[in-house]
């Protein structure tokens, strides 16, 4: 049952924040371990004294070229240049994934996405219970343990959340669709509700979520000064609805430049964020911990191409184009070229990383579990896919050992498969085409497939491929609805809408009954919320049918094949639209062919464009005698790559 707190975190006083942070851990703890105790959050100061403390920041698709220490000539990012100055910028740091959830769980459990639990981006796909986590190997190593942000692995009442998974305390959203609003009506604390005053979701309110999060992460740091620590920070911005207060000092920055509105505050969240890592450091500076602590700041996926017009065709800002030689990253986030893996990385620990230098390492997020798990003296679990990277940060001789290197990196998103080797990419962007190979030495635009004059590299990276992939166990819920709750939230609803009193239905007569039909065919079906293509026949409109959306969708054409359970003759077809409020997935136009066999269907015998409506919509065809209709949907009423349908109906007799 919900626990709704009225308590707001940024009231709670630092002095009171170390005893508030284990409430709900109490229950499960032995006495000595409650925040009365001062080792509880550390085995002994020795211990404690000869390992960092480690903050991890990742800014939600901030991409590669969007610092200003990379030439952006729009953005204002001087506190992370300085931080590129006093640590070790990295040029070949790769996301675990292109998407939100699955490149997170690569990064919290070190395990490239052939072998995660969390693979597709839909919402609240849950880590299995028990697995490891950065986090969990921190914590049993006797670190205090605070994540603030988006959390990605599992929603609320599933097997993911992140206080099963080693957090002490994670303040923010479990889900990322509730993360889209920086004004939702509640914020998440170890599956407990904490309302925003003010805040009726999207853009209107009066709480910002952000600066909650953000100011609750620094008392986190202050309340464990005495360490170590691990302070996770996956933050939204600049991801999401593209809101600012007008009162931040970054819209001041931004607000009389000449670019469109959402261009300009995209630019003051990215300046923002900024500002709060240099608070950081600030806050490292007053407790004295600047030496002791590490500091990574990242992006989570490449960029993406916002904001695009005539004159900036790769986006406003130009996350993957570099500003100074127009050399362009393919793709974005949502792919797996470069443009949708290549992202920042910088990394700060005064006087243990060499300042100011330039690596070009190549390693990706699975290698962070292995990385911090040494550098805290702690046992990393063994069915990683990751390598420690301490020798690159602290040199051959403090780690003592060279650097190793990956013999292979692998990701898959949906459909998309992609391997690393060196400075080989071999890609296959679906699942009727073609593996590419590209060098990028040569070829960072990834614009010249030469699959074809190297065959036994292709061969080589392939075989990678193969081996790397194992089938998805995710996690599981025990209460869907509170994970549904928070994405209501995300527009201000906190309670599941009403039904329709009243919805639309296909018309009665001259329809062949459909108790008798089968699906036979699909091009796809969204499983994990139960909008499946049984749907689409079953004689309810209140349910829907809805092609596969989380990871990458699949584009158009969609295809829906049924078995009419024998013979009839067809002289017509009616569609009737998913009758909630949505319209993702409505067709626009569509093709409906027949025949004796599901396997051998001939030319369309009827074309329809259909319109934005939830009525039933109706389209004739001169009498055929057939057993199979095939529909193939062409394209969607509002441009997106999916199809949807409450009711087919087949008009006919028997």
């Amino acid at each position: 049952m919900n626990i709704r707190s009225q308590l707001l975190l940024s009231q709670i006083p630092a002095a009171l924040y170390t005893t508030l942070l284990h409430t709900t851990a109490l229950c499960i703890m032995p006495l000595c371990m409650t925040a009365l105790c001062p080792m509880a959050l550390c085995p002994t100061t020795a211990s404690a004294a000869e390992r960092p403390n480690i903050i991890y920041i990742m800014a939600d698709e901030l991409g590669y070229y969007e610092l200003s220490c990379m030439g952006n000539p729009n953005l204002q990012t001087p506190r992370l240049d300085r931080m590129a100055l006093e640590g070790v910028r990295f040029t070949q740091t790769l996301a675990g994934s292109s998407l939100c959830a699955p490149t997170r769980c690569c990064l919290m459990t070190g395990k490239h996405s052939g072998h995660t639990s969390v693979r597709t981006n839909g919402g609240g796909t849950p880590l299995r219970a028990g697995e490891e986590t950065v986090a969990s190997v921190l914590k049993r190593a006797g670190y205090a343990t605070g994540g603030f942000g988006k959390w990605g692995c599992g929603g609320r009442g599933s097997t993911g959340v992140p206080e099963q998974h080693g957090f002490d305390l994670f303040l923010g959203y479990y889900d990322q669709v509730h993360a889209h609003s920086y004004y939702p009506p509640y914020i998440v604390r170890n599956s407990e509700e904490v309302a925003l005053p003010g805040n009726r979701g999207g853009s209107d309110g009066q709480t910002y979520s952000h600066y909650v999060i953000f100011e609750e992460a620094k008392k986190f740091i202050r309340a464990n000064r005495q360490g170590p620590f691990f302070c996770y920070l996956p933050i939204t911005p600049p991801h999401g609805i593209f809101d600012i207060p007008d009162s931040d000092p970054a819209w001041q920055v931004y607000h009389d430049k000449p670019w469109p509105e959402q261009a300009k505050r995209y630019a003051a969240m990215v300046t923002m964020v900024d500002r709060q890592v240099g608070e950081v450091f600030d806050l490292l500076g007053e407790l004295d911990l600047d030496k002791k602590t590490i500091v990574f700041f990242c992006g989570d996926n490449g960029g993406n191409d916002y904001f695009r017009d005539d004159e900036h065709p790769r986006g406003f800002h130009g996350a993957n184009v570099h500003p100074e030689t127009g050399v362009e990253f393919r793709g974005k986030k949502g792919n797996l070229y470069e443009g949708g893996l290549r992202i920042p990385m910088i990394v700060r620990w005064p006087g243990r990383i060499e300042p100011g230098r330039v690596s070009d390492l190549l390693w990706y997020f699975p290698d962070v579990l292995p990385t911090v798990a040494e550098l805290a003296s702690a046992e990393a679990p063994k069915d990683i896919d990751g390598m420690s990277i301490v020798p690159e940060l602290l040199g051959k001789d403090a780690a003592g050992r060279k650097q190793p290197r990956h013999e292979y990196l692998y990701w898959e998103l949906g459909n998309q498969t992609a391997v690393r080797m060196e400075s080989w990419k071999a890609i296959r962007p679906g699942p009727n085409r073609d593996w590419e190979l590209y060098d990028l030495d040569h070829d960072v635009s990834e614009q010249h497939n030469v699959a074809s004059e190297h065959p036994e590299v292709l061969a080589k990276m392939t075989s990678f491929a193969q081996a790397a992939h194992e089938p998805a166990e995710e996690g599981v819920f025990h209460d869907r609805e509170i994970h549904e709750r928070d994405r209501r939230a995300k527009f201000g609803g906190a309670e599941r809408p009403a039904a329709p009193s009243a919805v639309n239905a296909l018309p009665k007569e001259g329809l062949l009954p459909s108790g008798a039909w089968k699906i036979v065919r699909i091009s796809s079906e969204s499983r994990f919320n139960g909008k499946l293509a049984a749907h689409a026949i079953d004689g309810d409109p209140r349910t829907h049918w809805h092609t596969r959306f989380q990871g990458q969708p699949e584009e158009h054409p969609h295809e829906l094949v049924v078995d009419l359970g024998s013979e009839a003759t067809v002289r017509g077809f009616y569609y009737l639209a998913r009758q909630d409020a949505g319209w993702n997935g409505a067709l626009a136009e569509c093709e409906f062919s027949l025949s004796a066999s599901p396997d051998a269907f001939g030319a369309p015998v009827a074309s329809a464009t259909f319109q934005k409506s939830k009525t039933a919509q109706r389209v004739t065809c001169a009498p055929v005698k057939a057993r199979y209709v095939r529909l193939q949907i062409l394209s969607e009423v509002s441009g997106g790559p999916w199809a949807s349908i409450a009711e087919l109906g087949v008009i006919g007799d028997r």
